[in-house]
């Protein structure tokens, strides 16, 4: 038998919320797996059809679900994963041919590397973490590592491990950081920047 529901409680991180039933009764839990590969992750407010089924301590949780007029995963889901793959991919490149014709200092290819290969790291912990229930890295930290030179790998982090990708209030503040690290780059190889970061970068 199909229900039907709206989804009342979702939390995106941790990849399980609940379903309120139209028809009224107590909420049911629904994991993420409950939707398969072939749709979208689900929202707030989305309306499901869904089988019930029973965890192992035979509590009610939803299988089989179905999102309401929801598509597949679109392709341009996964044209966007792909474009913001490649566009921390196509910076790395650009720094190193930077490098390579001594445009740029082999030090800031180091440090963005590096920076990003902390980064990835730290997105990976902290989706782990979100799992368990464990402690959490913070927006914060995440964001500073992001701003420091390490957001070619939190980009390609949010769209490999689908973590922070889809909260809009860290994105907005992501991109933000994006922009200030970019111009912090540009800004250091004005005159005046390579008079303030003499020796830093040689």
């Amino acid at each position: 038998m199909r229900n039907k529901g709206k989804i009342t409680s979702w939390d995106d991180d941790k990849g399980f919320g609940f379903i309120t039933p139209l028809a009224g009764g107590k909420r049911i839990f629904i994991h993420i797996s409950a939707l398969g590969k072939r749709y979208r992750r689900p929202a707030l407010d989305d309306v499901v059809t869904y089988s019930l089924s029973k965890d192992a301590q035979g509590r009610p949780r939803a299988a089989r679900a179905k999102i309401v007029g929801g598509k597949s995963v679109a392709t341009a889901s996964r044209m966007g994963s792909s474009f913001a793959i490649a566009t921390a991919l196509a910076f790395l490149a650009a720094i190193a041919a930077g490098v390579a014709t001594k445009r740029l200092a082999e030090n800031i290819l180091i440090g963005y590397v590096a920076l990003s290969f902390i980064a990835f790291i730290a997105y990976a912990l902290d989706k782990s973490a979100a799992k368990r229930g464990a402690w959490r890295t913070s927006e914060k930290t995440l964001l500073l590592l992001g701003l420091a030179g390490g957001w070619p790998g939190s980009l390609i982090a949010q769209q490999t491990l689908r973590h922070k990708s889809k909260k809009a209030s860290f994105r907005f503040m992501f991109w933000i950081t994006v922009l200030m690290n970019c111009a912090a780059l540009a800004w250091i190889h004005t005159e005046g920047g390579r008079e303030a970061t003499r020796g830093l970068f040689t």
